[in-house]
């Protein structure tokens, strides 16, 4: 069996680092919506925003 000690301080932050990754996905996947509406290439929103091609392809 494992035993792991459950320490807060870890726990906080964990959840503090998650959610600043989902805050800098979301605002790079804001920053694609605004420069597709501009009429930018996919090519110059991969480089800019470090986003995958798929994911700016997905993006309506």
């Amino acid at each position: 069996m494992l035993f792991t000690e459950f320490n807060m301080e870890d726990a906080i932050k964990v959840y503090y680092e998650e959610g600043k990754e989902d805050g800098i996905e979301q605002n790079q996947l804001q920053v694609a919506r605004k420069m597709i509406r501009e009429g930018d290439s996919l090519e110059k929103i991969a480089r800019v925003t470090d986003l995958p091609m798929e994911t700016i392809q997905g993006i309506e």
